[in-house]
């Protein structure tokens, strides 16, 4: 990537079901090593334009870049391989599996080296390969508070270390853009707090841009170095979480229910 190439872009993004435009005309850029935070009421088009920037869903029009290069024809399996990984709104663990074996599968991808042959005859470079993925992930659950739930199974775990098994299996590998659906969501104060200080963590280590969904206004205020708000598919505002929150087209559209209350009191 080129000095002062944007890693993730969006030009002209729009995505349409019949006449509704869920994203209508969207360009927006992320650096790395940036936190963005994406605001805005249901239905604004935030999870759309996840899903179109990880290439679950294709663009009406428009195009989406990393590093520089077009990336809108790939699949989800080769963007993530490029180092997008994403986290959703709903949980994803396989739940027959442990919380271990539920991070190590983001390693999968990149094989065990040797095939079948190095499997059957236990060949001394699978056996550090496979011993080197495991300290990883060790390393991984401990940055994420969960290394005593290694050995635990994924079934049944309460939300918040779901969440967090979440988190660890999407930065196993180093992303360079972590996508972030709601990681709060349903989550206590005390999870909340942690779940902020183990993303700022991860982007100090990789230096990855964190591009992050939030209903918790004050969450995401806090923890992102700029914010953009999304309305009907536009973006309408974009700044610092000051200028954001002071902007009036933003006040009216996102705070303005909850402000009103407030004056009214």
């Amino acid at each position: 990537m080129s000095e002062g190439t944007p890693l993730l872009g969006v030009a002209d993004l729009s995505v349409r079901f019949g006449g509704v435009h869920a994203l209508d005309s969207v360009t927006l850029d992320f650096s790395g090593g940036e936190i963005c935070g994406l605001i805005g009421p249901n239905g604004a088009g935030k999870t759309t334009l996840l899903d179109v920037i990880t290439g679950i869903r294709p663009p009406s029009s428009g195009r989406v870049t990393f590093d520089g290069v077009d990336i809108t024809g790939l699949s989800v399996t080769a963007r993530a391989r490029r180092g997008l990984a994403r986290t959703f709104q709903r949980q994803q663990l396989f739940g027959w599996l442990s919380v271990e074996d539920n991070v190590m599968t983001a390693l999968e991808w990149r094989g065990g080296g040797g095939g079948l042959a190095a499997d059957l005859l236990r060949l001394p470079t699978r056996a550090r390969r496979e011993s080197a993925r495991r300290a990883r992930v060790a390393e991984v659950l401990g940055l994420c508070g969960i290394a005593d739930l290694a050995r635990a199974s994924a079934a049944g775990l309460p939300l918040g270390k779901a969440r967090m098994v979440e988190l660890a299996r999407a930065v196993i590998d180093a992303p360079r853009v972590l996508l972030l659906d709601e990681p709060t969501s349903g989550l206590e104060p005390q999870e909340v707090e942690s779940m902020g200080d183990t993303i700022r963590h991860v982007r100090s280590e990789t230096g990855c841009a964190v591009v992050l969904i939030e209903h918790d206004v004050g969450f995401v205020m806090q923890l992102s170095d700029r914010i953009v708000a999304l309305e009907l598919g536009s973006v309408l505002a974009q700044g610092t979480p000051e200028e954001v929150r002071d902007d009036e087209a933003v006040v009216d559209a996102y705070f303005g229910t909850a402000r009103r209350g407030d004056e009214a009191e």
